[in-house]
């Protein structure tokens, strides 16, 4: 029975495949269970971090009760535990758990010396996250100045991770012009109390100031910092400062700063943190609770060592397009260089009945792979059993070992089984993780189900033997509890179906990060083909070795390999020849991590019409790789391929730019059934590549407090966002993104146009005169594919009512405005009119639309219609103050001692005074009587005020030269004679002082 094509088992499983992130996080009640926080195996050991992890977690716990109203808290929590650890009686063996699967990441940090707590997005407002990231030394407690307790931290992330929300901050846009009309800090909410100022330490010495603006936003220079008071009433918001510690809540409607340009305004359309958190499952599916919860209980788990169980499909369906041939090679490729060394490795054959053919071994040098390579199948025949492969892999396992906890068996099958499901529960309850590689069009839906209840990678190859897909999946099913550095990277992977004496060539670059352990493979269906490898000196490389039994020629190069291009060719010598290539490396030095690609779609199952998106992230460590080009192949269940060239260019389906993310819709469904994914990225000379750069969804680093009127500075974080790394030289990665269904793709010779352009997500806007100037990255017909028709452009006065009732807002006149090729920038200027008096900003938003759809609604820009004022206490030329620091406290000025050095300017400056006012009364000013308090002078206030004066002019303040500064200051206050515009100003109008300097 089927549906549109889809066969009925496939369909019972398609709910449990609806999303792709890895995580093992299942709600029960109110509880998070199966929440898993993974140490990297590159931390060195640290038995504190076990504890402080689980503090972290037990306060975290307590903060989530409140934050979410009483609904939600952490009820069990694992520890990962690198192998390399010492071991102890307390710490089991995981059962589904990896290191992929970590909902929490305790790793070094991304860019040398910045401890930032993120979470790594990908996706819209709304969708999960990928997992957080904490250095060893927050967790310790370390920085606790900066980002305050890791609990409440662990809070913030945990929202971003679980809920899609964003940060109610932003570090390129600090400042905005506030419907008050003066300049405010970005922040949620607005009654966060603080000061800006610019702060700067350098040689031992700090220099506070007030903040300058800038002529051409007219908001506060760059380096100017918002500072919270230490002590706060305001309870929200945790996703702005939840280091505060009156901080407590989540910004709702009625707290929510809708006029601040934060991260969760511009990606969430100004929709508040609980407006979208009231949207999730999480909430939906909850209500408050009567009583505090329990605290978490935690389990320490530890890898001890790789079992793997082979369970491959013999049946008389694997004789025809050359399956059998096919899997061996990839099977023993898998054996000979991806399975790691001291891994307990089994195998299990199985038709209509299972053979245990290879008792688990363990690894130690090639006889234990050659051995295992003779045990591959060498005939097929008969019917199809996967339970039967299964259990008889389970009675493998446990020769060994009592038990299966952990153990992986990758399943190879190309045929549909009816009794397949029977085995479910069993595999469920068994600990032992279920990695399927289907074969051909019909192999069994029912395993996709034991991949995804057990952790376990779900790949496909068609028949299509040139896309070389089931070597990549091998490739793929390395361990996912080693280091980067012993990982192998798949450097290229690519065939040719060919005709005799045509030449498959290319090229593949080795760069400086890899290197190691160089392994060319290529493999034929017909005759050994002629091969020709150049070293990038262009030396010839010589030396394969041909294995005409398993038709396959490979060739290891030793030492490291010589970073530069090297070229291969590769000549059929038959016709309907098929040739592959596929080489990989691992990294040089052991403690440089490779660069790497890693695949995927934001879901594993889908129904048409709707989209999916194919995200590719690359990187180096944990530091985005920027500027290289990415292409992804997309293969259907015939073996058709789609190719998309994948952008980080932060509009379509891309969210944030210049993140390593390189996203791209996908809609060219051409039939019902399962896709492959596979992403080739390459980069070169031409490309400055590395960015060191922190995520952007990520706990705010607090530069310092306030604490009775004195700024109290943090260590200042070393600052790298914005500066990049230039590589010159080449690199080539190619990775499996896993296989996905798609299911409801009707039997039309064409499909109708269902697909609307994609949502404009980068719109910005900029006032010029009397005119304002909008940008935007241009949409597609079909998402961000083709051109869209038209645009349409409205204003309004108000955010809510423009995001709410787009199409009541007025309507620019867009006649004139043809929309360009997707992926194109455009502009578009326009004088605004229809906008009232009282008007303060003005709010803009676009929709695209082709012949039958209409795009949603984009971002929304804003502009200011007015140039903001300053705050009298924070403007520089108005009562400017230089607020003193611990640092600047401890710099050995004694300021008695300067006061008396001063006297006789003091004197001077009464004078001044005086003859001031004496001036302004003999030009016609009131002969009211100036205050008594201008007949005395403060000696420490007009130091106070000196130090502004000059810090103002020159832009520094000199500290701990008393005699230098003593000098200046006598000159400064002998400068007012006879300036009565350098002293007290008075106003005809009512005789009030208007303060300028003194």
């Amino acid at each position: 029975m089927s549906y549109l094509g889809v066969p009925a088992s496939l369909l019972v499983v398609l709910c449990l495949l609806q999303g792709s992130h890895t995580s093992l996080v299942q709600l029960n009640g109110n509880g998070y269970e199966d929440v898993l926080i993974a140490i990297d195996p590159s931390v060195p050991e640290d038995a504190n971090l076990i504890e402080q992890i689980k503090e972290m977690v037990t306060t975290a716990s307590t903060h989530l009760f409140e934050a979410t109203e009483k609904r939600l808290f952490f009820k069990n929590v694992s520890i990962l535990i690198p192998e390399t650890w010492s071991g102890n009686p307390q710490y089991r063996k995981p059962k589904h758990e990896s290191y992929e699967h970590a909902d929490v990441r305790v790793a070094p940090p991304t860019v040398p010396g910045r401890d930032d707590p993120y979470t790594r997005q990908f996706a819209e407002c709304g969708a999960k996250g990928e997992y957080i990231h904490f250095t060893p030394d927050f967790v310790l407690g370390k920085k606790l100045n900066e980002y305050g307790p890791t609990g409440k931290a662990l809070v913030h992330e945990w929202a971003h991770l679980r809920w899609g929300v964003f940060d109610e901050y932003n570090e390129d846009q600090p400042f905005y012009a506030a419907k008050s009309k003066k300049i405010e800090a970005t922040r949620c909410s607005s009654r966060i109390s603080g000061v800006n100022k610019f702060y700067r330490c350098q040689g031992g010495s700090c220099v506070t100031r007030n903040c300058r603006t800038n002529s051409t936003t007219k908001l506060y220079e760059t380096g100017c910092q918002f500072f919270p008071d230490k002590v706060q009433t305001e309870k929200a918001s945790i996703m702005f400062m939840q280091s505060i510690d009156s901080v407590t809540q989540f910004c709702s409607e009625e707290n929510h700063n809708y006029e601040a340009p934060s991260l969760q305004n511009l990606k969430c359309n100004y929709r508040s943190i609980w407006d979208i958190m009231r949207k999730s499952e999480d909430i939906i599916n909850t209500t408050a609770l009567a009583t505090p919860p329990p605290s978490p209980a935690f389990s320490l788990l530890q890898i001890s060592g790789r079992t793997v169980c082979l369970v491959l499909d013999k049946s008389g369906s694997m004789q025809g397009e050359s399956r059998l041939e096919r899997m061996n090679q990839a099977a023993k490729y898998f054996l000979q260089r991806i399975v790691e060394n001291a891994s307990w490795v089994g195998m299990v054959h199985f038709d209509s009945n299972a053979y245990g053919i290879s008792e688990l071994v363990q690894i130690t040098s090639n006889d234990e792979r050659d051995s295992l390579v003779n045990s591959l199948p060498g005939s097929a025949g008969g019917g199809t059993s996967i339970c039967s492969g299964i259990n008889t892999a389970f009675q493998v396992i446990r020769k060994v070992t009592a038990e299966l906890d952990g153990s992986e068996i990758v399943l190879l099958t190309d045929g549909e089984d009816p009794t397949a499901g029977s085995c479910i529960n069993n595999v469920r309850e068994s600990g032992v993780i279920i990695h399927l590689i289907a074969l051909g069009p019909l192999a069994e839906e029912a395993v996709i189900e034991m991949s995804s209840i057990t952790g376990g990678k779900h790949y496909y190859s068609s028949d299509a033997a040139q896309n070389n897909d089931l070597i990549d999946a091998f490739t793929a099913l390395a361990s996912a509890n080693i280091g980067l550095t012993q990982k192998p990277q798949q450097l290229e992977s690519t065939g040719l179906a060919l005709n005799n004496n045509v030449w498959l060539n290319g090229t593949v670059a080795i760069d400086s990060t890899v290197g190691k352990d160089t392994f060319f493979l290529i493999t034929w269906n017909k005759q050994p083909p002629s091969i020709s490898l150049e070293y990038p000196n262009k030396t010839a490389v010589t030396g394969f070795t041909e294995d005409a039994a398993s038709k396959m020629a490979y060739l290891t190069i030793p030492g490291t390999a010589q970073a530069g291009i090297w070229t291969y060719s590769l000549q059929a010598k038959a016709d309907a020849e098929i040739l592959t290539i596929t080489i990989t490396s691992r990294a040089a030095n052991s403690s440089v991590p490779p660069i790497t690609v890693n695949a995927k779609m934001n879901k594993d199952a889908n129904t048409y019409p709707n989209p999916m998106i194919v995200y590719a992230e690359v990187k180096q460590g944990y530091a985005p790789v920027l500027g290289a080009t990415v292409t992804a192949f997309i293969e259907s269940n015939s073996g058709k391929t789609e190719i998309l060239d994948l952008l980080d260019n932060g509009a379509g389906a891309d969210s944030f730019k210049d993140d390593g993310v390189y996203s791209r819709y996908f809609t060219a469904y051409s039939e019902n059934g399962r896709y492959n994914l596979k992403v080739r990225a390459q980069g070169g000379t031409s490309y400055n590549w590395q960015r060191l750069r922190s995520s952007l969804s990520r706990a705010a680093h607090i530069p310092g407090w306030v604490v009775n009127g004195e700024i109290e500075g943090n260590p200042p974080r070393p600052e790298t966002d914005g500066s990049t790394q230039v590589i010159s030289e080449d690199f080539s990665r190619t990775a499996s993104g896993g296989a996905f269904v798609v299911s409801q793709v009707p039997f039309l010779p064409e499909l109708p146009d269902q697909f609307p352009p994609s949502s404009i997500t980068d719109l910005s806007a900029t006032l010029e005169g009397q005119k304002i100037n909008l940008t935007w990255t241009a949409p597609g017909d079909n998402f961000d594919v083709g051109k869209a028709q038209k645009y349409i452009i409205r204003i309004s006065e108000n955010v809510t009512d423009l995001r709410d009732n787009f199409d009541g807002a007025i309507q620019l006149n867009t006649t004139d405005l043809l929309p360009k090729e997707a992926n194109s920038k455009e502009t578009f200027a326009f004088k605004p009119e229809n906008i009232s008096e009282s008007a303060t900003h003005i709010f803009i938003a676009i929709k695209s639309a082709d012949n039958n759809n209409v795009a949603e609604i984009s971002n929304i820009a804003q502009v200011p219609l007015f140039t903001p004022s300053v705050d009298p206490t924070e403007d520089p030329s108005v009562n400017s103050t230089t607020m003193p620091t611990k640092e600047t406290q401890a710099s050995g000025v004694n300021i008695p001692a300067m006061a008396l050095s001063v006297v006789v300017s003091v004197v001077f400056i009464r004078l001044s005074i005086l003859r001031g006012l004496s001036e302004q009364l003999r030009k016609g000013g009131t002969t009211k009587k100036p205050p008594r308090r201008l007949a005395s002078v403060n000696v420490s206030d007009l130091l106070r005020k000196y130090r502004a004066y000059m810090d103002y002019n020159s832009g520094e303040v000199i500290s701990g030269q008393p005699a230098r500064e003593t000098q200046n200051l006598s000159l400064y206050v002998l400068n007012q004679q006879g300036r009565p515009e350098g002293g007290m100003k008075w106003r005809k109008k009512d005789g009030a002082a208007n303060k300028q300097f003194g």
